[in-house]
């Protein structure tokens, strides 16, 4: 196949629509009919990217339209479409929803990338206690914004054959093909918690869940008819991936179901500019790597795991040993917490943590903080020089009280109220804070 290959964008009016059961089906029954499927997720979203993976067999890459640059954006279209038959894009929240601020498909939304790449718009709709509705819905999406095509639509949780034929019937006098009507049932429903779904390898019955989805896909979508509204992108390939600056040339990287919420762009990124990556476990109490320069814990879920991990002493040494002998240690979100001094669980314990920041973390009084952030480094260190300008995104439900002897490591601005605020902090070379890095701004 010569040029890049076609992409779809998955979207849907608002989230909970079913649009991340749908993209796992068709991946998982594309993958069954041996297309090469390359998945991405639209959006700061760790959770979903692992399904994708699992479905498809296949890595699954983030885009962001608010947080890329333009050249990081093309770089990651180029890679997808460059390495399979067919992209198949997951859109984040309504398709039209995008950063606090922003207009009605504006930076940050489906509809955005849409028209940077020019994929057409498969629309999940929920069809639950709605009808004849559903075809002023689907029109009115479809004309809101013209040069954002929406090319078909799927309609999940419909009530059975009577319900579908008057789905089918309300919207016959639209030009817009209605490719499948997924049934209500169980089996399509997947576990949820505080910041979305229970994680793909915390999902004990992952498989059979995927295998299930995409026979049901199979039976109610028509795949060829979907397939066949598929576009390349728009965007101009050769970007290269340059999102962040390495930690150093040796960087040790937290691993596991306590630490997943790395982007695999940018521990890529790493390993362009020449960094080599050694995975551990806390979990599983082992240390970082005694020859490494630089410690990345990313976030994730600690706070499910503090008494164990505050029991891994291996771990906690290993961290403490890296700090002494000069090692970088930055920590995003949940490994900012865990370089701290404590962390208290949702029962209200409290758990030891590795002490090398002056910071307690609380859930036993959860308050959510969500948002995109632009991020100004206060300080020269291993992320760049004082100035540098990062853009990231915050999503965790923990309170932190700072304690004194330590540095900010941020200067932050909130989308939408443009508040700024120093966050994070830094002691010698350990340093860390709540927001997850996505690029260099512009």
């Amino acid at each position: 196949m010569s040029g890049p290959a076609p992409g779809l964008l998955i979207a849907a009016p608002a989230s909970g629509s079913g649009k991340t059961v749908l993209t796992l089906a068709l991946l998982r029954l594309l993958r069954h009919r041996g297309v090469a499927v390359s998945p991405i997720k639209v959006g700061p979203d760790y959770i979903d990217p692992a399904f994708h993976a699992a479905a498809s067999g296949r890595p699954c890459l983030n885009v962001d339209g608010w947080a890329m640059r333009p050249e990081s954006l093309a770089a990651v279209a180029a890679r997808a479409g460059a390495n399979g038959e067919l992209v198949i894009a997951e859109g984040v929240m309504g398709l039209f929803d995008g950063a606090a601020g922003e207009a009605p498909g504006g930076a940050g939304s489906c509809a955005q990338i849409s028209r940077l790449t020019g994929w057409p718009v498969i629309l999940a709709v929920d069809a639950k206690g709605m009808a004849a509705s559903a075809a002023a819905l689907i029109q009115g999406f479809a004309s809101f914004q013209t040069e954002v095509s929406v090319a078909g639509v799927v309609f999940n949780r419909v009530g059975g054959p009577r319900h579908e034929d008057m789905l089918r019937a309300a919207c016959a006098p639209l030009d817009i093909p209605v490719l499948g009507c997924l049934p209500r049932c169980a089996e399509l429903m997947l576990p949820e918690r505080h910041l979305g779904l229970v994680q793909a390898g915390e999902h004990e019955a992952l498989e059979r869940f995927l295998e299930t989805a995409a026979e049901i896909a199979g039976a109610h979508v028509n795949i060829d008819a979907l397939r066949a509204l598929a576009k390349p992108s728009g965007l101009l390939a050769g970007a290269s991936n340059d999102l962040l600056p390495p930690l150093g040339q040796r960087i040790a990287v937290a691993r596991d179901l306590a630490f997943a919420f790395a982007y695999p762009l940018v521990l890529d990124a790493w390993r362009a500019r020449g960094a080599s990556l050694n995975f551990f476990s806390p979990l599983a109490d082992e240390a970082p790597d005694r020859n490494a320069d630089a410690v990345y814990l990313p976030g994730g879920y600690p706070e499910l795991h503090a008494g164990r991990l505050a029991a891994n002493g291996i771990f906690l040494l290993g961290l403490r040993d890296a700090a002494a002998r000069g090692a970088a240690v930055y920590g995003e979100c949940g490994g900012y917490m865990v370089l701290g001094q404590g962390l208290i669980d949702a029962e209200g314990a409290r758990h030891a943590m590795a002490g090398l920041l002056p910071l307690e973390a609380a859930f036993d009084r959860p308050r959510r903080s969500l948002g995109y952030r632009e991020a100004v480094l206060v300080s020269d260190g291993p992320l760049g020089m004082a100035g540098a300008r990062f853009r990231g995104h915050e999503f965790h439900f923990a309170q932190a009280t700072a304690g004194d002897g330590t540095a900010p490591l941020f200067r932050c601005t909130a989308t939408g109220t443009g508040e700024a605020q120093s966050v994070g902090g830094r002691t010698g070379t350990v340093m860390g804070s709540f927001l997850h890095l996505i690029d260099r701004a512009a």
